[in-house]
C-alpha cells in the first residue's frame, strides 16, 4: 500500500519521536540500523522530511535529527505519507487502472473508496506521540 520510502520514512519518524522525547538527537547510522533500512535510502528520507519540516536536521559534533517536543503530537501519518508518497494512496485506483472514478469505476470501484476513506481517516487522526508511546512502553516495535 505504501511505497518502501514511505514506509522507512514512518519507521523513521516514530524512532525520531521516541528518541526527541527522551531528549536526544540521532544519526542517520542509528536510524537505518534501528528501522532495518539501508543508511544511503535512509539519507533520502530523511532529507525528503527534513525539506517538509517534519523533523530537524542539526549539524556539528552534537547533530542530528530530532523533533520538537511540543510538535511530536501535532505531526500526522498523513503528513509524512504526503511529504515522500504524495496524495496517490487516496486516488489510486484498488486494481491498478489508469482511469477509474466516479464515471468510470472498476469492479473494485465502491468497496475500495470506502477502505481509502477509512485509510486517510487513519492517517489524518494518528500522530507520532502516540506511536512513539507505543515504542517507548514496549508495546509496539520497529524491527523483529
Amino acid at each position: 500500500m505504501f511505497s518502501k520510502a514511505c514506509e522507512y520514512g514512518i519507521r523513521a519518524s516514530i524512532f525520531i519521536a521516541k528518541n526527541s522525547r527522551e531528549g536526544r538527537r540521532v544519526s542517520p547510522k542509528e536510524i537505518s540500523k534501528e528501522i532495518d533500512s539501508p543508511q544511503a535510502f535512509t539519507a533520502k528520507i530523511l532529507q525528503d522530511l527534513v525539506r517538509h519540516k517534519i523533523i530537524k536536521s542539526v549539524q556539528g559534533a552534537y547533530g542530528g535529527f530530532e523533533i520538537d517536543k511540543e510538535v511530536i503530537a501535532t505531526i500526522k501519518l498523513s503528513q509524512i505519507v504526503e511529504a515522500i508518497d504524495g496524495n496517490d494512496i487516496y486516488l489510486g485506483c484498488g486494481l491498478g487502472l489508469r482511469e477509474c472514478n466516479e464515471d468510470h469505476p472498476c469492479p473494485m470501484h465502491d468497496k475500495f473508496k470506502s477502505i481509502r476513506n477509512g485509510l486517510r481517516h487513519m492517517l489524518e487522526t494518528t500522530n507520532l506521540e502516540e506511536l512513539s508511546t507505543g515504542i517507548k512502553n514496549g508495546d509496539a516495535f520497529l524491527k523483529v
